[in-house]
């Protein structure tokens, strides 16, 4: 027996995105049915605790529908246990939600995915400009009777002898419209040829008479953002950088969970190939029209991604990467046609991926290394893309050995009970004073701290703040640790100090916490804390790249870096002060960290207009060693040492002097020093 689809109405607000969804949809489908973005990471497993919404009740007029909580499927017992637990009983988790019936949901500040700060700009380097493709103008010998050597065959050969151009091919199309183009521009013409990674030159495009103009895109797929560099392929100019949130986030935040939604999915990498290739398309639009051109103009593209955000990109189903021995389907660079991606560019464009590492260490990576350059250097050096899957890197032009850290998405906000991207009201800066153990702190939209801002009633508009605390982002998830380990707030171990008596800690039936900002700072009205298992997962997720780092210093025998390299959207905003106490990265001379912003993006412009690095990346692949972590070992043992903030026993000296003494709990009262002061001594 047929049954006929019932739809319904669903309105979200305040973006008044509306439209008509199957019975039963989630409201979190059906948020990505109409183009809404809400904030989901954990891929409906309810323990991100990020897609709340709220169903407003009664007859909306203006929308002809009447809504009501009962619009809705009723929560189930384990839902009702965690929004009783996040004191939020009036909201829904959107993605246990479905919809039964016309309703209008509200979308807090906190739950919104829109708005997102993408901090993936290029950086100003020197590159050698000598792109795959290239523009040459000729004038060729006209047909005349009794000569059959065929228009082809005589662009040839006044490619040869112009340009010393040898062993052309030329693509179908463009052998279809020659004839016509040759006449048009009375036997003179603009060639543009590419050249693959055997060197073989490809004419992708034939135009009438002497035409200049090609342009190439740089792509950095990130997990969580996409960044786009469109660049002037002759003198090396980014014309227009365009970036977005990557719409595989509403699959999941980590790779495991796409990988998850993928395996548990019938359509699954089917709909998350079609968000990424769309949004590629999106963005060299975009970018093409900033800089006054079409998406025709674009020649090339040179992409960057980790393994799984590649095999996505290719349709390749990325099961294997999810477990052991995570086998890649293929770690050389590849040159594809962008047509046959699904991209809409020049009809002749071409596609370069940088090859890949490892299972887990990918093309991102390489862009990395050919941008920052290590293997060229006489110091060691460690250079770090943090991410949800920290990929580790050390060495100098002697040796080289990489590896992949799963350090978890709790940098980026996950698995922290306030914690958000980078956006307009998330707390980017933290300071807590280590006498009164008082915060402050910046929030993203706001240039002045919190102890500036006024917020009594009727107060001066000028002296109130532009925008409240919403939730924390990374930098300032990585900040607030450290600064309550520096203000005695926290132990070493990463317990609340039982001897603390600031008011600003609270304890509850969850346990211990630490007020970070007044219900009157926040957009909520509510207090925003930072919990001991948001502290714990800091831990485990520092504890996770510090071990990454120390095996690959283990394997290379060595007990100190030269130099620190954060690399990435993230470890650009990271204070580096911070990240050495929290024990992020190894012990080294402050003034050696850097952060050098998207190296991963910065190196897929390289190999766009220098097409020798791309032999220069794919002899990398071969050249470093990588070391296995998830199957090491000693990987569990380091990480139990690095769990202790900064570490439990590997000395920190260029920060010694910012790390409090640790208190002696029993019963004398006296105060000891750490054992890691005790070795820095």
């Amino acid at each position: 027996m047929d049954h006929e689809l019932k739809t319904k109405q669903v309105i979200f607000m305040p973006s008044g995105r509306r439209g008509s969804v199957e019975e039963g949809t989630t409201v979190l489908e059906a948020a990505h049915q109409l183009g809404v973005k809400i904030e989901s990471i954990c891929g409906a497993k309810m323990t991100c605790n990020k897609c709340l919404i709220h169903v407003e009740e009664g007859h909306f007029t203006k929308h002809g529908i009447d809504s009501a909580a009962d619009h809705l499927s009723t929560p189930s017992e384990g839902e009702l246990k965690l929004l009783e637990k996040l004191d939020s009983l009036d909201n829904r988790l959107s993605c246990q939600a479905k919809v039964l019936d016309d309703v209008l949901i509200f979308v807090p500040e906190e739950s919104r995915g829109q708005k997102q700060i993408i901090r993936k700009s290029a950086t100003e380097r020197a590159i050698d400009i000598d792109p795959a493709v290239r523009q040459y103008y000729v004038e060729v010998t006209p047909a005349v009777l009794g000569e059959h050597r065929g228009d082809w065959g005589r662009l040839q050969d006044a490619l040869a002898e112009t340009w010393d151009l040898q062993n052309l091919q030329i693509d179908l199309p463009v052998l279809r419209r020659l004839q016509s183009a040759l006449r048009e521009g009375d036997w003179a013409v603009t060639v543009t040829v590419w050249q693959d990674l055997r060197h073989v030159w490809r004419v992708i495009d034939v135009q009438p008479g002497y035409v200049e103009g090609a342009y190439g895109l740089a792509v950095d797929i990130g997990s969580t953002t996409v960044a786009a560099y469109l660049c002037d392929l002759r003198s090396g100019a980014i014309l227009a950088t365009e970036s977005t949130m990557n719409p595989q986030v509403a699959y999941g935040e980590d790779l495991m969970s796409r990988i998850s939604y993928a395996v548990e999915n019938k359509d699954g990498l089917e709909k998350m190939n079609k968000a990424i290739i769309d949004t590629l398309n999106r963005l060299a639009a975009r970018a093409a029209r900033a800089a006054g051109l079409r998406t025709r103009d674009i020649y090339e593209a040179v992409f960057v991604g980790n393994t799984t955000m590649i095999h996505i990109l290719l349709g390749i189903h990325p099961v294997e990467i999810g477990g052991a021995p995570f086998a890649l389907a293929n770690r050389d660079a590849m040159d594809l046609t962008a047509n046959e991606l699904g991209l809409h560019l020049h009809p002749g464009a071409r596609v370069h991926v940088l090859p890949a590492e490892a299972g887990h260490v990918g093309a991102d990576n390489i862009g990395a290394l050919i941008a920052e350059e290590p293997y060229k250097q006489d110091e060691i050096i460690l250079l770090v893309d943090v991410g949800t899957n920290a990929e580790i890197v050390l060495g100098n032009k002697e040796w080289m050995f990489s590896a992949s850290s799963p350090t978890g998405p709790a940098f980026e906000g996950a698995q922290i009970l306030h914690g958000m991207r980078a956006a307009p009201g998330a707390i980017e800066r933290v300071r807590i004073d280590p006498q009164t153990q008082e915060p402050r702190f910046r929030v993203i939209g706001e240039e002045r701290w919190s102890n500036e801002w006024d917020l009594t009633p009727g107060a001066d508009l000028a002296d109130q703040p532009a925008i409240l605390a919403a939730g924390i982002c990374g930098s300032g998830i990585i900040e607030v640790v450290a600064e309550l380990y520096m203000s005695g707030v926290l132990l070493a171990n990463g317990r609340f100090n039982p001897l603390c008596t600031s008011p600003r800690l609270h304890k509850d039936d969850s346990g211990v916490s630490y007020e970070l900002a007044t219900a009157a700072e926040t957009t909520n009205g509510h207090p925003l804390l930072i919990t001991q298992r948001d502290v714990r997962n800091i831990q485990l997720a520092k504890a996770a790249l510090y071990a990454g780092t120390r095996l690959l210093m283990n394997r290379a025998g060595i007990e100190k870096v030269d130099k620190v390299i954060l690399a990435g959207a993230f470890g650009s905003y990271i204070d580096t002060t911070h990240a050495m106490v929290l024990g992020l990265v190894p012990d080294c001379d402050l003034d050696q960290v850097f952060a050098v912003g998207n190296a991963a993006g910065d190196g897929a412009r390289i190999a766009l207009l220098n097409k020798n690095k791309r032999q220069e990346a794919q002899d990398l692949v071969e050249w470093v060693t990588y070391v296995e972590t998830a199957v090491d070992p000693d990987f569990q043992a380091e990480f139990a040492e690095a769990i202790h903030i900064p570490h439990a026993s590997t000395p920190y000296p260029h920060v010694a002097h910012l790390l409090p003494p640790q208190p002696d709990l029993s019963k004398n009262g006296t105060t000891r020093r750490s054992r890691r002061q005790v070795l820095d001594t």
